[in-house]
């Protein structure tokens, strides 16, 4: 009993501790390059999200956190939990290394049947994640009774061990109803491997997929599998297998991939040809995103956020007391197009609970000659707009602008592209991989263009057409390059709409 109270005293007495930190440090919140409404650690360092579910009212956010440096280092679960996904609330480390090595990334279930039997009460949460020590990576378990507060790590770790591979990682684990099995998938070199297993603990082999499909540019990492509708209709399923890609994606470095077809609880299969590679950003730094687990939005559609930054240059990144940040969290939808079924990710409505300081522009031609926007400026904002195209070999936003400076968003109606140039967007100089422009195919509709684009003190996320091409960049301005210019070349373009909303902090003061 003595033992019980001291644990429980010990757990406020941290709990507490940590809460002050947290309302010292929210008072950092405004350090250069400290991202105002995208979630970024109070100090040190961070990578992949990882074992994230929803659960009574709170979204769950753990990550690849290393408690004393701003580099990769020995990895713990960084924890944070919120009711939106927008405001956020610093929790104590969840999981910490042990004697099996230190905590890589995985993922979590509410076990709302008991099939584990670890919960006196009928239900708990149950994460699964890789133990890497000194490169052997197996599979372990923890589990927890207060809803996510606090774990123990299961006595019968690891409960899948490696038997002689060299990457083996990133459990992704979720329930398959037509089997009435939990269904893990994992990352081996460059597949993916499927076991299941009746209850977390035992787990059996069933299946690879893509030794020979898709991007092998690097190792693959950070899996995830889950059933959309197409096009809203929920009779109408296709199965989604994402999977990041260690190097050589569409942005340069590390970035992710995914597939569509069908997965009948054994298996996966590909709809398209082992060549076709479907990249999730065109930008570089999107990666290892993941899903909420128990989250659905009415529409069938799930919601996910990733890692901010690349593995080229993500331990060089500008900042000082921490480095490293998620993206905007987005919905994810299957929608069809000509060319096919493709993946789109839109930003959340919540968001749109930071607004203020709109201002609203319809029906102006943009000749090249004519900055409609001088005098709009800003370090945190969104953009919302359309084009009817007309001239203009080209149009767009410079943002983050100064004399020296600036971030370009652009479409260029000859090759039907979108592009953003970060090469003066600020700070360049720590890595010859950042110094660059990325560029995506994006075909008009009805002549027409659409641009969702959110600003922050160090990043610029681009939302293509409705979030069928999106762009996901950091970028490091001095504080004050703030202007704003939206441009034409070659001709006149025609601004259907545009809204202008400026986004308050996040982070409570």
């Amino acid at each position: 009993m003595k033992r019980k109270l001291y644990r429980f005293i010990s757990l406020m007495i941290i709990f507490i501790l940590t809460a002050v930190g947290c309302s010292k440090s929210n008072n950092n919140y405004k350090e250069k390059y400290r991202p105002q409404y995208h979630f970024s650690p109070e100090k040190n360092w961070m990578n992949d999200p990882c074992g994230m579910f929803y659960y009574e009212g709170n979204y769950h956010l753990f990550y690849q956190y290393n408690p004393n440096d701003t580099i990769w280092g020995p990895m713990h679960w960084g924890h944070a939990t919120s009711p939106d996904m927008v405001t956020w609330t610093h929790l104590p480390v969840a999981l910490e290394p042990d004697d099996l090595g230190t905590i890589f990334t995985g993922s979590s279930v509410v076990d709302s049947q008991n099939t584990s039997g670890l919960f006196d009460k009928g239900s708990g949460i149950v994460s699964l994640y890789t133990n890497d020590n000194k490169g052997l990576q197996q599979q372990s378990m923890a589990f927890s009774t207060d809803g996510g507060k606090t774990f123990n790590k299961y006595k019968g770790n690891p409960v899948l061990k490696n038997m002689g591979a060299r990457d083996f990682r990133d459990p992704y684990v979720f329930w398959h109803d037509n089997t009435k099995k939990w269904i893990m998938v994992l990352a081996a070199g460059v597949k993916v491997e499927f076991y299941n297993s009746s209850d977390l603990k035992n787990w059996n082999y069933l299946s690879e997929f893509g030794s020979y499909e898709g991007s092998h540019g690097g190792v693959w990492e950070c899996p995830g599998l889950f059933e959309l509708p197409v096009d809203g209709d929920k009779q109408n399923m296709k199965w989604v297998l994402k999977v990041d890609v260690g190097d050589n994606a569409v942005g340069g470095g590390s970035g992710g991939q995914y597939f569509i077809g069908n997965f009948d609880g054994t298996k996966f299969t590909n709809d398209n040809s082992k060549t076709t590679t479907l990249w999730l950003d065109y930008g570089s730094d999107f990666y290892a995103a993941q899903s909420f687990s128990g989250a659905k939005a009415d529409d069938g559609s799930y919601y996910w956020l990733g890692w901010m930054n690349n593995w080229k240059y993500a331990q060089l990144v500008p900042t000082e007391r921490w480095r490293g940040q998620a993206t905007l969290p987005r919905k994810v939808s299957l929608k069809s197009f000509p060319e096919g079924l493709r993946l789109v990710q839109t930003p959340l409505t919540q968001l749109e609970s930071l607004r203020y300081g709109s201002k609203k522009i319809n029906n102006k031609v943009i000749s090249p000659d004519k900055n409609i926007l001088k005098g709009y400026s800003g370090e945190s904002y969104e953009i919302v707009a359309e084009f009817e195209l007309g001239t203009a070999e080209e149009f767009g936003f410079k943002l983050r602008k100064s004399d020296s400076e600036e971030t370009t968003v652009s479409y260029n109606t000859k090759n039907k592209n979108i592009s953003l140039n970060r090469v003066n967007s600020g700070e360049v100089s720590f890595s010859e991989y950042f110094k660059r422009k990325y560029t995506a195919e994006l075909k008009p509709v009805d002549n027409k263009i659409k641009l969702h684009i959110f600003v922050d003190a160090s990043s610029v996320e681009v939302f293509g057409n409705d979030g069928k091409v999106v762009m996901t960049n950091l970028i490091y301005p001095d504080p004050k390059s703030k202007g704003i210019e939206l441009y034409s070349k070659g001709g006149d373009v025609k601004l259907v709409n545009l809204e202008f909303y400026k986004l308050r902090s996040s982070w409570k003061k």
